[in-house]
């Protein structure tokens, strides 16, 4: 290859990696203002993922009457997903769908990322369908996100955490 082919190539990797830095430095920025426009309250928690090799940013915020709700936005600032966190998985909302248990649901998820559950959320779909979030830390230390299907107990979402600002108050430990 020429030394002035090469020369190009190599500017071309080099422009993609800084423009791929810089935007994923300013989708935090980006997400925040879409989620400030749906006016669901406060932000109490961010968390960087990795979601089947796609940068993703979650969002826990808060309502005034202490309703939470979590919002998926992807690299480009653009809200992907929205859910609404309960309590429990005896809240109305999440059993009216529910059909595996929430032992049944940790053993799958277990079962497809061995380790230790540090935390559970109870979360509604957009469909309206209940679904468990597994927070479990393997033992390399390596936090990782399992959401099981409550309605037919199928892993739905796998998430690997790289950091985490913030924390929730009502999840479950």
């Amino acid at each position: 290859m020429k030394k002035s082919t090469l020369l190009s190539v190599l500017g071309v990797i080099i422009a993609s990696s800084v423009s791929s830095a810089y935007a994923e430095e300013k989708a935090p920025d980006a997400c925040i203002a879409e989620i400030q426009k749906l006016k669901v309250g406060e932000i109490i928690k961010l968390e960087k993922l990795n979601v089947s090799g796609k940068l993703v940013y979650e969002f826990e915020t808060k309502d005034s009457n202490g309703f939470e709700t979590e919002l998926m936005c992807d690299a480009a600032g653009k809200i992907i997903e929205k859910e609404t966190e309960v309590s429990s998985a005896s809240d109305e909302a999440f059993k009216k769908s529910a059909k595996v248990s929430e032992h049944d649901a940790a053993t799958t998820a277990l079962k497809a990322n061995p380790g230790k559950i540090e935390e559970v959320e109870y979360e509604i779909e957009a469909n309206g369908n209940g679904s468990y979030e597994f927070d479990i830390v393997s033992d390399k230390g390596v936090e990782t996100k399992i959401e099981v299907d409550a309605v037919t107990g199928k892993i739905i979402e796998t998430a690997t955490e790289e950091w985490e600002i913030g924390e929730e108050a009502s999840a479950k430990k």
